[in-house]
């Protein structure tokens, strides 16, 4: 009999007989349970280990009444942020013994998220968490009883109650911020998609950074994310007058510099950019781009305690409130902003390829200029 044959057919019973104790009390280990001695519980985890046994999910299920099971809704972008937020998220539901069903949605409307929720509670999970950029996917759930909680990572406050993000908004105004230092006074936007919470913040960040300095907004063009919408705009751009833009993601900022370079105009000594997300491809850019950094592995970890919190699981931290910013945001400044040429009415940064991080804005930035700020 093969190692593997032994792990699937050994049984509670043998983990008990193993262990010297009663088959409730390997269920106890098994389950996390109180009232189990620490030398019982070791004997009981070594028994585990040396037969490689492997508990039922259907019969843990059975005794807790728990499945031990989450899910997770996405819109199956292969986009680096809410990819790598879906990686953390499943890593740290792994340590915390959970599993994770997922269901991807090409299209995430309000309709398909109930849809795809709905589906995810007849699997018998414990409760679900969204990972969407649109405002109407998230609204789909706002009032609609699963029967289970729901956690959104959202960077608005559109639904369940159970909310986790990272600030969109200060991260833009620290953008606009480090250009107004380096002297540029017109501030162009490349916009994400109008549906977008992420993207509206960011343009409401843009807005107020602007605001605060007395600098005039121009019509913000919109993208949708993709390098290519970034060429689109980058063709405008390129003959508008325009020293700076800050664009919304890092893909777009991509296709905005190729525009750019096949317009004759050199980034950053007659136009400076900056991206948002700092993809890894970012500091590989020519030049390397300055841009926001968000803390994705955190994000994905954050939307995890969030759930165990809900759950009220044993030793997970309290929350004062149904929602927290998981993180702020960084800005890395690298070779793709300078002073414009006309030269710098304010505190220059040093250009060239080197990388430096500058803490972003926090919220406490936008309770300051929410007041004055409309919405893009």
């Amino acid at each position: 009999m093969t190692e593997d044959d032994k792990a699937r057919s050994a049984t509670i019973f043998d983990v008990a007989r193993l262990a010297g104790v009663s088959h409730q009390t390997v269920s106890r280990v098994l389950n996390d349970m109180p009232n189990v001695r620490p030398g019982t519980r070791l004997r009981v985890e070594d028994a585990i280990k040396q037969l490689r046994y492997v508990p039922s999910p259907a019969a843990r299920a059975m005794v807790t009444r728990r499945s031990r099971m989450i899910g997770l809704i996405t819109t199956g972008s292969a986009d680096f942020g809410p990819g790598s937020t879906a990686l953390h998220f499943n890593e740290t539901a792994r340590d915390a013994r959970y599993a994770v069903i997922t269901a991807g949605l090409l299209e995430a409307n309000a309709a398909n998220v109930r849809a795809a929720a709905e589906l995810l509670v007849r699997q018998n999970v414990e409760a679900i968490v969204l990972i969407v950029q649109q405002r109407s996917a998230v609204e789909g759930l706002g009032g609609f009883d699963l029967g289970v909680p729901v956690v959104a990572i959202a960077s608005e406050d559109r639904g369940p109650a159970h909310r986790v993000w990272l600030d969109q908004y200060g991260g833009a105004r620290a953008a606009v911020d480090h250009l107004v230092a380096l002297g540029h006074r017109d501030i162009r936007l490349i916009a994400g998609p109008s549906e977008s919470m992420d993207a509206a913040e960011r343009s409401r960040g843009w807005f107020g950074a602007l605001a605060a300095h007395g600098l005039v907004s121009r019509e913000p063009l919109v993208g949708d994310w993709t390098p290519a919408s970034g060429y689109a705009h980058g063709r405008t751009l390129a003959a508008d007058g325009a020293t700076a833009v800050f664009v919304a993601n890092d893909q777009m900022a991509l296709g905005l510099m190729r525009a750019l370079a096949e317009a004759g105009l050199s980034v950053p000594h007659d136009v400076s950019v900056v991206g948002f997300d700092d993809i890894p491809e970012a500091e590989y850019f020519a030049p390397p781009l300055t841009t926001v950094r968000q803390d994705f592995v955190r994000l994905g970890r954050e939307a995890m305690e969030a759930v165990l919190a809900v759950l009220g699981e044993p030793g997970s931290a309290e929350r004062a409130d149904d929602a927290r910013v998981a993180a702020g945001t960084e800005l890395v400044v690298r070779g793709s902003t300078a002073p414009p040429r006309a030269g710098a009415a304010g505190p220059a940064a040093a250009g060239g390829g080197g990388t430096a991080v500058v803490a972003g804005q926090t919220t406490s930035a936008d309770e300051q200029d929410r007041s004055t700020q409309a919405r893009v």
